[in-house]
């Protein structure tokens, strides 16, 4: 409903991972990590009515603006910046940090530059490498780990299943998936399989396999777990709940331009065809986040 919510284009807008991931390093240290990925085109954004008007009369307006932008060497570009936490402020920090919903104050933990993600080729045949591209949380280089993100977790398995009924279970060895380091495993068979497999197919084996080799990518980026393993939500940590991070956005965050529009896109939303007792339930969401603009927005459904 935000700004942000309605970017002027893909190149205008920021990435990030939102979930929590694990870095060690070469030491076999760990920490918890969050990817901001910061265009460094400057955030804009279109109104409602355009973007209404856009979406009604060009569904490729942001693939097309990507493409040309690329095509005359305006190449755009993303900084990576990181926020690292260690590994054991995790368990009594403020905030669940491995809450999808939640971020990490930068006050608390500031972002740290590290590179530069820049994109400068189109693609050259769409479905092999548009369509067939297959992106998954699960694929993951030594060094890299995952976190007990709940989201993350049933992602893990969820995208590389979809890939496998999408592509097929050999998805991985089509060219743009392929990894760029060959990878040795007694993986075989499957339907439109290309690479050929070793001899013999079964590990250990005295024919001079693939083996494994723990000292030089030892299995690190682990975490471990106490108490029942439930279905349940998450353990708030102290200052967890449902409204005060999104509270903080639109009092501190937006200015009062950004707050004018959050409320004028909410109203126009709630208007159309929300009828009771969802409307009602609309209001009293909005002023738990911020009671002001909650008043403003039933103000202006009801008027």
């Amino acid at each position: 409903m935000g700004d942000r919510g309605i970017p002027k284009n893909w190149r205008h807008m920021n990435g990030y991972s939102s979930h929590t991931y694990m870095w060690v390093n070469a030491k076999h240290e760990r920490f918890w990590v969050k990817y901001h990925f910061k265009t460094d085109q400057g955030i804009d954004f279109l109104p409602q009515a355009e973007a209404e008007r856009i979406a009604g009369v060009d569904a490729d307006y942001h693939r097309r603006d990507l493409f040309d932008a690329i095509q005359r060497g305006d190449y755009p570009s993303w900084t990576l910046k990181m926020q690292i936490v260690p590994f054991d402020e995790a368990a009594d920090y403020r905030f669940n940090p491995f809450d999808l919903t939640k971020v990490w104050p930068h006050g608390d933990y500031p972002v740290q530059e590290l590179g530069r993600l820049t994109l400068t080729r189109n693609p050259t045949d769409f479905h092999t490498e548009i369509e067939q591209a297959a992106f998954e949380p699960n694929n993951l280089v030594p060094g890299i780990g995952i976190s007990p993100d709940k989201m993350l977790l049933g992602r893990m398995f969820a995208y590389a299943d979809a890939h496998r009924a999408r592509l097929g279970v050999n998805y991985k060895q089509i060219p743009v998936n392929r990894p760029q380091s060959p990878v040795h495993s007694y993986s075989k068979d499957g339907a439109m399989r290309v690479d050929n497999v070793t001899d013999p197919v079964y590990a250990p084996n005295s024919k001079g396999g693939p083996v494994p080799d723990p000292e030089r990518y030892p299995e690190d980026a682990v975490w471990h777990a106490d108490g029942d393993f439930v279905r349940t939500a998450y353990t708030l940590h102290k200052e967890d709940d449902d409204w005060g991070q999104a509270g903080t956005l639109v009092r501190e965050v937006m200015d009062d331009a950004a707050r004018d529009r959050l409320v004028s896109n909410v109203v126009g939303h709630l208007k159309q065809g929300v009828t009771e007792p969802v409307l009602e339930l609309a209001f009293e969401y909005w002023k738990n986040i911020d009671p002001d603009v909650g008043k403003r927005i039933a103000t202006g459904v009801r008027s």
